[in-house]
């Protein structure tokens, strides 16, 4: 039975615009992949043009829950090709290249920065803020329509915390870090294991499993510091007079001061 929740979550995600968009002709491209990706249930990420080897069309793509296999770009490229070829956004010969977003992956879109709060990110802004375009820090939550930066290299008795607004941002990656790499290695496995229950590879999970959450991650959260009362300590169990009674008992030895 179909999770009533979990896919109004998914067509939510699907259906997300980018904030970060491309010009000229991979905006092109664009118009043409990303209605066809939404309808097999992938959203777009990124489109590059490149003078590679000719001319390279680089599409990378992801599940809603930002997961990517090497299936899924296989059957992306076969859908996508032929439509490319009738559409014709690009007047030359080019090379398709479908591809995940990768660890250190672009957010473009308001649940990138949602899902992957307390990571380390680099962020070009399109309008300075503060006499500054480029900032690096921890992403923080979302506050309206800006999202909070505690940046890096903050001068003493400066504040580090940052608002940078998410329609002028130009740019956002990931930085790579171990603790990303642990992140992404976890939604990997949960996207193989998905995929292999789907193909009847491997048994579905029972009734009672609780499905993993795509706008959910194992980023790293910070401590709050608490008021908690502390428990009592137990007394030391290897005083002197702990080790003399013992002696004491080996020997056979009667203390006249115990039982008083």
């Amino acid at each position: 039975m179909t999770d009533p929740i979990a896919g109004a979550v998914e067509f939510d995600l699907l259906a997300e615009p980018r904030l970060v968009v491309e010009p000229g002709v991979a905006a092109r491209v664009s118009a043409v992949a990303g209605p066809v990706l939404q309808g097999m249930g992938y959203r777009l990420v990124r489109i590059k043009v490149s003078g590679e080897l000719g001319c390279t069309v680089q599409i990378m793509a992801e599940r809603p829950d930002g997961t990517m296999l090497v299936e899924d770009c296989e059957a992306i490229s076969h859908a996508l090709s032929p439509v490319l070829d009738v559409a014709d956004p690009i007047e030359r010969a080019y090379r398709l290249e479908i591809s995940s977003p990768g660890i250190d992956r672009p957010l473009v879109r308001r649940s990138d920065f949602e899902r992957y709060q307390g990571y380390l990110v680099k962020i070009e802004m399109a309008v300075a803020v503060g006499g500054r375009k480029r900032f690096r820090g921890l992403l923080g939550p979302i506050e309206g329509d800006a999202v909070l930066l505690a940046r890096e290299g903050a001068r003493d008795g400066e504040d580090p915390n940052t608002l940078l607004p998410l329609e002028d941002i130009a740019s956002a990656n990931l930085v790579l870090t171990d603790e990303l790499i642990a992140e992404s290695m976890r939604r990997g496995k949960i996207a193989e294991r998905e995929m292999k229950q789907n193909l009847g590879i491997l048994p579905p999970p029972p009734a009672h499993a609780k499905k993993s959450d795509p706008t959910k991650s194992n980023a790293p959260k910070p401590k709050l510091k608490t008021a908690a009362k502390a428990a009592p300590k137990a007394p030391p169990k290897n005083t002197k007079e702990h080790r003399l009674a013992a002696e004491r008992a080996r020997r056979g030895d009667f203390d006249p001061t115990e039982g008083d």
